[in-house]
């Protein structure tokens, strides 16, 4: 995603962003989750869920933006961040937890289907993948970004045999059930 490679549409995301974060999603976390359990933020952006993630577990960011990783590094230098792809998750780190808001939809159906295969890879035991998207079908491309859309079976269909699913639930972000959720547990 090249997109966020460039300094003046980091900056723009950051205020679009702005009064929005993923606080409703890391509360469903902590129903599930014992505090202090490692989690890896899959796209972190500006860090806000981050931060809010890290106010009970033990948090790792990630970003596919050296731009977004140096941002945040410059006023948190103690974070630990890794320059990640989604798809690819190249790292030999296993997490309790592997989390995304609204990232995984910049993927097409097959990017995500990868992504999850890759994402069991950096899962412990019993982990835990917890992600939002866009409620909706099809998929668009603006500005060099795509764009993919789910619904509640489109989502039980990608995700398959290698995960349970523990919660998915639509919810509001701008407009009324604009966004859908999913968590899921590892198989062993």
């Amino acid at each position: 995603m090249s997109y966020y490679n460039i300094q003046k549409n980091v900056e723009q995301y950051i205020q679009m962003a702005e009064g929005y974060d993923g606080k409703l999603l890391i509360d469903v976390l902590g129903k599930h989750l014992p505090e202090g359990s490692t989690v890896l933020e899959l796209g972190m952006g500006p860090g806000k869920d981050l931060m809010l993630l890290g106010e009970k577990f033990n948090v790792t960011g990630s970003d596919v933006s050296p731009l977004f990783l140096e941002r945040f590094k410059a006023s948190n230098p103690d974070a630990d961040l890794l320059q990640l792809d989604a798809v690819t998750m190249k790292t030999d780190r296993k997490f309790d937890c592997i989390y995304s808001n609204k990232v995984l939809y910049h993927l097409t159906q097959e990017q995500l289907i990868q992504s999850l295969k890759q994402q069991l890879q950096a899962l412990k035991p019993n982990g835990l993948a917890h992600h939002s998207f866009w409620y909706g079908e099809g998929s668009e491309e603006m500005h060099g970004l795509q764009f993919t859309y789910y619904t509640e079976e489109k989502l039980q269909e990608i995700i398959g045999e290698s995960y349970d699913i523990v919660e998915m639930q639509r919810y509001t972000e701008m407009d009324e059930d604009d966004s859908i959720y999913i968590l899921l547990r590892k198989h062993n």
